[in-house]
């Protein structure tokens, strides 16, 4: 079924980054309804409710018969956007900028995708399944489900992933060493669960990732989905022109 991301949060998304961005500082009235209206050809009605639910954020202040102001909150402005800078910056983002808000840990039938993933043995039927919703600060951020082989999922325990990230488990703990990493990102969608653990609304946007962990002999040793609310992150990239096969390209510093 194809989600439509509602108008109101389109407009919402909008204005929270024109004061992310600069474009609105501190004390700066923003355009009044009926602007916004005509400029996103929405009725009135829409534009107040993301005007309402910013207001409720701390991010807008209205003042009786002057409109509408950015709020002077400057630690909400300048922790709201995480700077996704890539593959490894991800890896081992927990260990310093996040906490774990709730977990879960269950035993479970592997299905076909996640037996081949981490290439399971016939005779090992099922996986252990770890369900985490982290914060940064006091926002919701992240949804994350990982997939273990039973011998190493058995060893987490729930107090255990309270304090420390798993990645650290993992490594420092049970003293695996992790060789590489296979990992795709996508542009996706927030369905009831999700927006449910995330605290967002059906349809806003989410940044998928699902990494799969090798270790030595490129042996899988965990599968990892995790869905990020889409509005903490801004891809970033140095980009330089550079003279290759007759032609001038632009390549990132990292290429």
């Amino acid at each position: 079924m194809d989600v439509v991301v509602p108008f109101y949060y389109q407009i919402k998304k909008a204005i929270r980054s024109w004061i992310i961005n600069g474009e609105f500082n501190p004390g700066d009235r923003i355009p009044s309804e009926n602007e916004l209206a005509q400029r996103f050809k929405v009725t009135r009605l829409t534009v107040r409710r993301a005007i309402g639910e910013l207001t409720q954020e701390g991010f807008l202040i209205a003042r009786r018969g002057g409109g509408t102001f950015v709020r002077d909150n400057k630690d909400l402005i300048n922790g709201f956007t995480l700077e996704f800078s890539g593959f490894v910056d991800d890896l081992f983002y927990d260990v310093s900028k996040t906490t774990t808000k709730s977990v879960e840990i269950a035993r479970k039938s592997a299905s076909k995708p996640i037996r081949e993933k981490l290439k399971l043995p016939e005779r090992e039927e099922e996986i252990m399944e770890i369900k985490r919703v982290r914060l940064k600060g006091e926002r919701y951020f992240a949804y994350t489900v990982n997939y273990l082989p039973l011998e190493i999922g058995q060893k987490i325990s729930e107090a255990e992933l309270y304090k420390k990230p798993l990645l650290w488990i993992l490594e420092k703990d049970l003293g695996i060493r992790f060789t590489g990493a296979f990992q795709t990102i996508e542009a996706s969608f927030a369905d009831q669960d999700l927006a449910e653990n995330l605290k967002i609304v059906i349809g806003s946007p989410i940044l998928f990732s699902e990494r799969i962990m090798y270790a030595k002999g490129e042996k899988p040793v965990e599968l990892v989905q995790s869905s990020y609310r889409g509005d903490f992150f801004k891809y970033t990239a140095r980009l330089r022109n550079v003279r290759r096969g007759g032609r001038n390209v632009w390549i990132s510093d990292s290429a």
